[in-house]
């Protein structure tokens, strides 16, 4: 019997990334490796971890127990856990929940391999097992954090800002495309200082122009900005480059003057303003995806009002928001009391998601009549469910085609007329 490990994945994409690669590793040893089993059942399980907010590390630390459970019955021989909630706790972790065989952190993983016996092929380090769908991947630049967010974990989590070299990037678009992937989401905890810290400048514009020259390539999304000191090169890029996507996720955070030197955050409102004035005029149609932030310790009901004529001026395309969530360690669990009830931020968020959804039915609304380029993602039993290349995979709208008289093939590209719109869907048909 082939030996087969089962990896779990909580939390974000850049973990996600950390997972294919692990996953190559396994099978270059010779295991059959099953990704967030619906039963799992291998012998040997490890559980990449999300430690950033509240819910996720709820999350995680739930997944262990249940597998530390499964072991103590003998149902798993061997539990190992990763990732960036062992890389905080990890003393208190080994305490806790002693039937884990071994806790690891967000970059020592690789150990992993060699502590089951099994040789760590250093010939892979940048070879992985694409776990999504064929003909998209996520593309990781970077590591780490250098912004100082009041609330933010991360750069407590992962370290200082850790680009990695453009060439090396561009080996893994081209070895990807070979296996064919079409669609690259670029990602790090901040794309737009990338360069920063080993090229001594802002190279972000320069590495998804190059992304852009390889054959193979058809869409290129950015996913996450920051909007102080942003490097407005990359917003040429985006407007002459037709493989780049007109998309920008640039988390935002709030508006307000007081909440923004609150969260430390280096920018002012009318410098958010500007910016994005700025994004739309360089590059006409590009659709923005932010995130807001309510409830953080000092929040005035002005504050809020200020944030929610801010969704309304500003009309995002693509919008989240979360409630503010204490975190060990960070400058506002230190300097802040957290003093905005939960009732108080929940309403906040339902506020603040109500007046987003009024906005993002009006948009939608506009698309109805016209005709787009949609990647084909997967299918069910009435739709086949592809994408604009204003939306990205599991966050985004889907453009769903009805199955009558049409045969898609998924990860294929299609001409489809927009005949029908919800508040964050579209109905589409054959152009």
């Amino acid at each position: 019997m082939k030996k087969s490990v089962d990896i779990i994945t909580l939390g974000c994409s850049k973990n996600l990334v950390d997972s294919e690669r692990l996953l190559r590793q396994f099978e270059a040893n010779g295991f059959i490796v099953h990704h967030d089993p619906e039963k799992p059942k291998s012998p040997i399980v490890v559980i990449n971890t999300c430690g950033f907010i509240g819910d996720a590390k709820e999350e995680s630390i739930n997944m262990i127990l249940d597998f530390a459970t499964a072991k103590k019955k003998h149902k798993l021989e061997k539990l190992f856990v990763m990732g960036c909630l062992s890389e905080r706790y990890l003393k208190e972790l080994q305490l806790e929940i002693p039937e884990v065989d071994k806790f690891y952190g967000k970059f020592n993983y690789t150990q992993l391999i060699s502590d089951l016996g099994e040789m760590y092929r250093d010939d892979l380090l940048n070879d992985r097992v694409v776990t999504t769908p064929n003909h998209y991947a996520y593309l990781k630049i970077a590591e780490g954090c250098n912004r100082t967010c009041s609330y933010c974990a991360i750069p407590i989590i992962t370290g200082k800002y850790q680009s990695r070299p453009i060439e090396e990037i561009l080996d893994e678009v081209r070895l990807l495309v070979s296996r064919g992937v079409k669609e690259f989401q670029l990602i790090a905890q901040d794309l737009t200082y990338y360069g920063l810290d080993i090229y001594h400048s802002y190279k972000i514009a320069e590495l998804v122009d190059k992304i852009a020259d390889i054959e193979g390539v058809e869409w290129i999304r950015l996913h996450y900005g920051y909007p102080a000191h942003f490097p407005m090169d990359l917003l040429d890029v985006m407007a002459s480059r037709n493989n780049v996507c007109k998309y920008l996720d640039i988390a935002l955070q709030h508006v307000s003057d007081n909440m923004l030197k609150k969260m430390r955050r280096n920018v002012s409102k009318q410098d958010t303003y500007n910016l994005i004035k700025l994004i739309r005029e360089k590059v006409p149609g590009i659709h923005i995806r932010t995130t807001l932030m309510v409830g953080h310790p000092g929040e005035t009901d002005e504050d809020f009002e200020e944030l929610k004529s801010f969704v309304q001026d500003a009309q995002f395309e693509r919008m989240g928001a979360f409630a503010y969530s204490e975190e060990d360690g960070t400058f506002a669990a230190e300097n802040y009391k957290d003093d905005i009830p939960e009732d108080v931020k929940q309403s906040r968020l339902d506020e603040l998601m109500l007046l987003q959804q009024k906005v993002s039915e009006r948009i939608n609304a506009e698309k109805v009549g016209r005709t787009y380029k949609v990647i084909i993602d997967k299918e069910d039993d009435m739709y086949f469910i592809g994408r604009t290349e204003y939306d990205s995979p599991d966050v985004d709208n889907e453009v769903l085609i009805p199955k009558e008289n049409v045969d898609l093939k998924i990860g294929e590209f299609y001409m489809v007329k927009i005949v029908k719109s919800t508040e964050f869907d579209l109905i589409g048909e054959l152009a």
